[in-house]
């Protein structure tokens, strides 16, 4: 039997399971008990409460930061695929117009 069956995805996943199942069980036998209490119930940010709203309700902001960097990363790569042209020109104004829509809104 060669090494190269234990390179197999299913040979390898149950080796990487056992591996973590042993590694959880020395894990749990190392830590001290806890105690339960209260506090481990509650939300914990650097012993601050936790905030009362929401910064930014809803997606519209997700979306507009999502738009931004689709329409900037595929622009560029469209652009650096290929070769300069009048018409790349054209399509750099285009990208550069429809980004300064997304940040004034």
């Amino acid at each position: 039997m060669s090494l190269e069956i234990l390179l197999a995805p299913p040979i390898a996943f149950v080796i990487y399971l056992l591996l973590v199942g042993i590694l959880a069980r020395v894990g749990q036998a190392l830590a001290a008990p806890g105690k339960e209490s209260a506090l481990k119930a509650t939300t914990y940010g650097s012993g601050e409460l936790p905030p009362t709203r929401l910064a930014a309700p809803g997606y519209r902001p997700f979306f507009v930061v999502a738009l931004f960097f689709a329409i900037l990363h595929l622009g560029i790569l469209i652009l650096g695929s290929g070769t300069f042209t009048p018409i790349t020109v054209i399509y750099l104004v285009g990208l550069l117009l429809a980004l300064l829509a997304l940040i004034l809104g």
